[in-house]
């Protein structure tokens, strides 16, 4: 009998997402707990979407244990957009400093000189982006607004460890985090962090929706020129309804956020994550048919980049992989190579089987 198992998708977003929170939806979409409406029709305003919206806010404040002076906003724009809506809320117009350590981080740098004075603080962009900058090497300048770093890189696949104490570098401006492609897979240490924002197609639910974690004090500072759906104060102060929001993208954060409460919480995953990485780290470290370049204490436990040796050979690589279930690995274009996103929603069996096709592709072509 043949198998009915899903393929297994590693894109890095509009990525996969749990099969229960699918399973779910589809049944919910014509009728939502019996209301006589889709959750895709249902005005904003309505108490059937006020009661979807508030869950999920404040299933995804007790996942993150976020502290009660911070606001999160439901907004649109994604990762993109944060880079122009930052600076439009929290720069003044004056300086803020970027640290660089991916495709990113170089164009949430770009993005800012739009509208204010952009230092860098280091870069990693003389070792391709393979390892990062250690924060005490950090060029921070004095007066500087905030301090943006991309705490997981999606494309180059480096990801912070642990998050810098601006504090203990002698610097009193908050940190701005951009961990769209890594929120929800471990948890972030509050008290370093000013603003954390994540688009939500990677490890949260469908394209359209970004989280947006802003601490209360960082309000009510934008710049004339920010529009006004996009002042955190204007967004925070209406609860997220100032404008129509993602409304279905926000149905579906919050049966993900269920489903991860289900799974154990973030800590839970969190071990998964690392069990997961691991496995296909180890298959690719082993190997002399591949070669993954980031160095070993800055690797991503989402995405992970890898080469093959010989990469003649990529397309047939592909291919095979495609005809086991295995979907989405063919490296971002600016980079090359293969790339396997190792979200939440991905199960261990997932990354099994991809190990399984490495070696077994080394074999017949090594």
């Amino acid at each position: 009998m043949a198998s009915t198992r899903r393929p297994y998708n590693f894109s890095a977003g509009p990525a996969v997402l749990p099969e229960a929170v699918l399973r779910l939806a589809a049944e919910e979409m014509l009728d939502w707990h019996g209301c006589g409406m889709g959750v895709m029709e249902m005005s904003h305003r309505g108490r059937e979407f006020i009661s979807i919206a508030e869950r999920a806010e404040a299933d995804v404040r007790e996942l993150l244990a976020v502290p009660p002076q911070f606001r999160i906003l439901f907004m649109q724009g994604g990762g993109l957009g944060e880079n122009a809506i930052v600076p439009l809320n929290l720069s003044r117009g004056e300086r803020i400093d970027v640290v660089v350590t991916g495709s990113w981080s170089k164009k949430s740098a770009k993005e800012a000189a739009r509208y204010c004075d952009v230092g860098i603080a280091a870069s990693n962009e003389a070792d391709h982006h393979t390892t990062l900058p250690a924060p005490a090497s950090w060029q921070l300048r004095a007066g500087t607004r905030y301090v943006h770093l991309c705490s997981n890189e999606t494309i180059d696949g480096v990801e912070f460890q642990e998050l810098p104490d601006l504090k203990a570098l002698g610097c009193d401006a908050p940190l701005v985090i951009d961990c769209s492609s890594h929120v929800l897979s471990r948890p972030i240490d509050w008290s370093r962090v000013g603003l954390a924002f994540a688009g939500a197609q990677k490890n949260i639910g469908p394209a359209g929706l970004t989280l947006v974690f802003v601490r209360e004090d960082l309000l009510g500072h934008a710049l004339a020129i920010c529009p006004s759906a996009f002042d955190y104060k204007t967004v925070a102060d209406h609860g997220s309804m100032y404008n129509t929001p993602p409304t279905y993208a926000i149905y579906i954060a919050g049966l993900v956020f269920q489903w991860i409460k289900a799974q154990g919480g973030v800590a839970a995953l969190e071990a998964r994550n690392i069990a997961k990485a691991r496995l296909l780290y180890d298959a690719i470290d082993r190997s002399e048919f591949y070669a993954n370049r980031v160095a070993p204490n800055c690797r991503s436990r989402m995405n992970v980049p890898f080469f093959l040796r010989d990469e003649s050979l990529n397309e047939a690589f592909l291919a095979a992989a495609r005809e086991r279930g295995l979907l989405q690995l063919k490296g971002h274009k600016s980079v090359g190579g293969m790339r396997a996103s190792l979200y939440n929603a991905m199960p261990l069996e997932g990354v099994q089987a991809l190990v399984d096709h490495l070696n077994d592709f080394a074999r017949r072509h090594g």
